[in-house]
Parts: C-alpha cells; structure tokens; sequence
C-alpha cells in the first residue's frame, strides 16, 4: 500500500509549556502507571493466595501437567498480544486485557505456595519492592540516557531465556544458580531502563484521553513484568523451601 503524502500539510501550533508543566505532566503519568502496576499485582497475589490456600485449586490447576503448561502457554501467547495490539484496542478493552492477564498469572504463581514458605515469600517480596522502588526512582530522577542499554538488555534477556529454557532439561546446578543472579541484574536494570523509557511516553497522549489511559496501561505491563520476574529470580535466592 502507497503511503499518502499530501502536496501541502497544514500547518499546525506549536505546543509550548514550561519545564514545570512537564515535569507536572510526567508525575501525573507515571502515578497512573504505578497505579495500574500496583492494582494488577494486588489482583495476581490475591489470586495466588487463593490457589495457594485451596487444595482443589491446587489439584486441578497442578494435578495435570498438561493444564499447567497449557496455561503456562496461554500467559505467554496473552502478553505477546497484548504487547503488539495494544494501542488497537479501546481503553477498557486494554485494562480489561491486562486484568486478565494478571489474574492468569495468579493463577500459575499459586505454585509458589507450594514450594516456598509463606514467611519468605513475604519477605522476598519486600525486598522486590524495595529493590523495584529504588531502580525506578532511579530511571525517573537520573539525567543519564539510559536508552543506550536497550540492546544490551535485550540481548542478555534473549540469553536468559535460551538458558533457562535448556535448563528446564538439562537440570544444571551451575546454570540454575548462574541464570538466578543475572536475572536479577537483568530486571534491575531494566527497571530503571523502562521507567525512564515509559517517563518519555507521558506527552503521547497529551490532549487525548484514551490514548493517555492506553500508554498508561502499556507502560504498567512493562513494569509489571520487571516486578514479578524480578521477585521470582530473587526468590530463588531468599525463598525457603518447605
């Protein structure tokens, strides 16, 4: 399909505010991003807990191996889809996408109840938060371009990935331990990496509500997700097992 170029484009007003209209402009984003992030962990733990407490939640989602996976599968194929198609969607349609992303993603980490203990999941969690809240203060405070670790984030979590993925077969204790410390440096990183990114997309929306309230929504999947991987790899660190 040809790209439409017209002969003359009209020409439109510059938007000019202050540096403190701007700074104004961030925080009112990002506190909408934290606040989508923080409801969507609410909704995941609660669920968790749910299916960690119910020995017949536990018997039909852990019971069968090939419901786990499936809904292992169905989380990955939800995020990947929600990641491209977003911004197609209507407002609710993406808080809805997300909520039933974070209340599957409950579902499956319920698991975590069963190998840990409860003291230490707590625990590992305030640690995660602690940790999470410092990096992304960091990524929204630092005047560091920290966009110039785009690809060596990307590159070590393709790497992360691969190993992981082979260690579910080849039972390494070496590679487990190895891939559990740089996955924690890896999701520190890209904690402060997509704050900072995410802080760049609060004037996409500015003056258009439902494009606002989508970046939001965007911008809290990201971080989302650098939370609950970050807890999980520091989990395998301070989790006790029961």
């Amino acid at each position: 399909m040809e790209e439409f170029v017209p002969e003359k484009q009209a020409e439109q007003p510059e938007l000019t505010i202050s540096a403190e209209e701007a700074a104004q402009i961030q925080v009112r984003f990002m506190t909408q991003v934290y606040g989508w992030m923080a409801g969507a962990l609410a909704l995941t733990g609660g669920v968790a807990m749910m299916v960690g407490a119910s020995p017949e939640l536990q018997e039909l989602v852990f019971g069968n191996r090939l419901v786990f996976w499936a809904l292992l599968l169905t989380e990955f194929l939800v995020v990947g889809y929600l990641g491209r198609n977003l911004f197609e969607m209507t407002p609710n349609q993406a808080v809805g996408a997300f909520a039933g992303y974070a209340l599957l993603n409950g579902v499956t980490l319920g698991i975590i109840f069963l190998v840990y203990t409860a003291e230490s999941i707590a625990s590992t969690f305030f640690v995660t938060a602690a940790t999470f809240g410092v990096m992304s203060l960091y990524g929204f405070l630092t005047g560091s371009d920290l966009s110039r670790w785009g690809n060596l984030l990307l590159m070590g979590l393709v790497g992360l990935v691969i190993a992981s993925v082979v260690n579910l077969f080849w039972f390494n204790a070496t590679l487990y331990w190895v891939t559990t410390f740089i996955g924690v440096l890896l999701f520190v990183a890209l904690t402060a990496y997509d704050t900072q990114k995410i802080k760049m997309m609060a004037f996409m929306g500015y003056g258009d509500e439902n494009v606002d309230r989508k970046a939001a929504v965007w911008g809290a999947l990201s971080l989302y997700l650098d939370f609950i991987n970050l807890f999980l790899f520091l989990l395998r660190l301070f989790g006790r097992r029961r």
